[in-house]
């Protein structure tokens, strides 16, 4: 469900430092007309857009439940939103090209 009791809260992925402030948390942003969005996200309004543009901060794992942002080095996108490590503990159940992306992905991780 969809939640927008609070001009401002606070996004922070919980695979890497990044926080943000954002301003709707859903599928349908008011400010962002004909948008549905395949998942709940993490919204903000972008702040040099004057025609209801938004940026996606973020989303929730779908295994954990955990909030992840959109970098690649946190999260993918496969039908549904994984943190890195939900993707990696379950590797066997994504396509092989996508299970060498999620293995260079956390070989990349492990490197920095």
């Amino acid at each position: 469900m969809a939640t927008t009791s609070q001009p401002f809260k606070q996004f922070s992925c919980s695979s890497c430092d990044f926080v943000i402030d954002y301003h709707y948390k859903g599928r349908k942003p008011a400010f962002a007309k004909c948008i549905l969005l395949h998942e709940d996200c993490f919204i903000m309004k972008d702040p040099f857009s004057t025609s209801g543009g938004f940026i996606n901060v973020g989303g929730m794992c779908s295994l954990c439940g955990r909030n992840v942002c959109m970098s690649n080095d946190c999260s993918l996108f496969y039908t549904q939103r994984f943190c890195l490590n939900c993707a990696a503990e379950n590797i066997q159940e994504f396509p092989l090209e996508l299970q060498l992306e999620i293995t260079q992905k956390l070989r990349t991780k492990d490197i920095s």
